[in-house]
């Protein structure tokens, strides 16, 4: 899909006149995407920043720097509405329709404390800090929608890791264009509208516009697991494999993504903070693992894998005497009265 293909299915579900997130970092893909959202006349936004405190100043520059670019943007903006007919003879509510206008709001998160105390990676506990906090702004801000930048190139990174972690058809999938996350009571609709653009192609429009971004100096190290993936296995595939490998891989995330929103329509509401043994019991063995999966994420346990689910769906043997199982985060499941409930 082309950029005009991707604009004409945005707009036609989220119309630009309307209040939204947008997770900026300061990297190359979320200030093109910001830039393309502005361009085609989303100007009720709000900037999203959370500085991870894993880079020491660099963290704190990147901050800064994305605080100047939404000033620079509002100054833009402003502007833009002063040339305008009638824009000097008294018509402000007109003006100010025009103009609009970008918020920031950055907070801060000591990540590495975080995945410590929460016995978690630092990618993990990274990524929990940041929808944390773009919940929490959702719920101050009224605003339930947020824009993030993922792109083609992570979904087939997504998908690989999640692969050799080896993730069902859930994981596989966990990367959707539109998908809704409970977070601490919030129903937080994240939006990918770049999910189908390379990083080639999001490279050729920062040159284009001559786009100023943060260039994080860790993408190169090859520690993290997503970025040896990066560097050097998908590399390693399309020289041994072809080089369609990248567009076959992100075929079948896609593919998989479907399948799995057809599934979840199948699986039973998971609103309620304790599970019914006998309805559980009632589903086919894939159901009962898919509706684990969904209440426990609703119930804000973070990585929900297999082992987990399998720990807690023992709970439902009539044959295992065991009715208290462990799951991360120092959380429990247990058993009691016919029913599951976590402590």
């Amino acid at each position: 899909m082309n950029w005009i293909q991707i604009k004409t299915k945005l707009s036609r579900s989220f119309l630009p006149d309307t209040r939204y997130l947008i997770g900026v970092s300061g990297g190359r893909d979320s200030v093109a995407l910001l830039h393309w959202l502005i361009s085609l006349g989303y100007k009720d936004l709000t900037v999203c920043h959370l500085n991870h405190q894993l880079r020491g100043r660099s963290s704190e520059a990147d901050a800064r720097f994305v605080k100047r670019l939404v000033e620079r943007y509002n100054q833009e903006l402003a502007g833009n509405a002063l040339r305008l007919p009638g824009a000097r003879t008294g018509k402000r509510s007109a003006r100010h329709a025009t103009a609009g206008r970008i918020e920031f709001e950055l907070a801060s998160a000591n990540i590495r404390a975080l995945a410590k105390k929460q016995k978690m990676s630092v990618e993990t506990a990274a990524r929990e800090a940041r929808y944390a906090f773009f919940a929490e702004t959702a719920r101050r801000r009224n605003c339930s929608t947020i824009f993030v930048a993922h792109h083609a190139d992570d979904l087939v990174e997504t998908f690989l890791i999640n692969l050799f972690r080896g993730a069902g058809s859930a994981g596989l999938s966990a990367m959707r264009e539109i998908s809704t996350r409970r977070i601490d009571g919030v129903d937080l609709t994240i939006v990918r509208p770049v999910l189908c653009v390379w990083r080639k192609e999001i490279d050729d429009y920062v040159g284009e516009h001559r786009l100023r971004f943060c260039e994080d100096a860790t993408n190169k190290n090859l520690t993290p697991l997503r970025n040896r993936i990066r560097h050097r296995i998908v590399p390693y595939l399309e020289k041994t494999v072809g080089r369609n490998i990248r567009q076959n891989i992100w075929r079948t995330a896609i593919i998989a993504a479907d399948e799995e929103k057809w599934i979840e329509s199948e699986v039973p509401d998971s609103a309620n903070a304790v599970l019914s043994l006998p309805k559980l019991r009632a589903l086919p063995i894939a159901l009962q693992r898919r509706a684990l999966l969904k209440w426990l994420r609703a119930q804000n346990v973070s990585d929900v894998g297999f082992d987990a689910i399998e720990r807690v769906r023992s709970l439902a043997d009539r044959d295992v005497r065991i009715a208290k199982v462990n799951l991360p985060g120092n959380r429990h499941a247990r058993r009691r009265a016919g029913k599951i409930f976590l402590e």
